[in-house]
């Protein structure tokens, strides 16, 4: 990975994106939304995580974030955990959408299945693709940085944005 994909500023405010494997539709269903929202809301109460502002689309999340402790361990430790809980969530509301799946897919699971099945790290299911491109906010004015980046995910064509929240500059918690 580069270095300019790396959380390298302990004291930095981060922008980030974490993305679905395959970049499947997973957010569409409330009990999968809750799911992120839930584990959100722990990482800043147990972990620290302070978020500024954040937006879950459908195949991805994207974060601004900062902590006065390892972003790195927080979100690896965040992607652990919702793998394992959207994995539960999908296997009790029998959630299988085979439409939006490449062919020969019988569904979600399926695919994150197979995808874990060539990964000697994963185990049964990949849900979230690796890396999650942090992008310190300190080279552009934030707000134009954040402004360029809510415009870009309006754009998108059929995409709707699931939950959008703004609290700049203030303390998350």
């Amino acid at each position: 990975m580069s270095e300019n994909y790396k959380f390298y500023d302990p004291a930095g405010m981060y922008f980030v994106t974490m993305s679905t494997v395959g970049w499947v539709d997973l957010f569409t269903r409330p009990e999968l939304k809750h799911v992120i929202i839930n584990s959100l809301r722990y990482c800043q109460k147990e972990k620290g995580l302070v978020i500024h502002a954040w937006c879950l689309m459908p195949s991805h999340l994207h974060l601004i974030i900062s902590s006065e402790d390892s972003l790195s361990d927080i979100i690896r430790d965040f992607k652990k955990h919702t793998s394992k809980e959207l994995v539960r969530t999908m296997e009790h509301i029998h959630e299988s959408r085979k439409g939006c799946l490449p062919a020969g897919q019988a569904g979600i699971l399926d695919l994150f299945s197979e995808v874990a099945d060539h990964l000697k790290r994963v185990k049964n299911y990949k849900v979230w693709q690796d890396g999650n491109h942090p992008e310190i906010l300190t080279s552009l004015p934030l707000l134009e940085f954040f402004s360029n980046k809510r415009d870009a995910s309006e754009a998108l064509p059929g995409k709707t944005v699931w939950a959008f929240f703004i609290s700049m500059f203030l303390t998350s918690g």
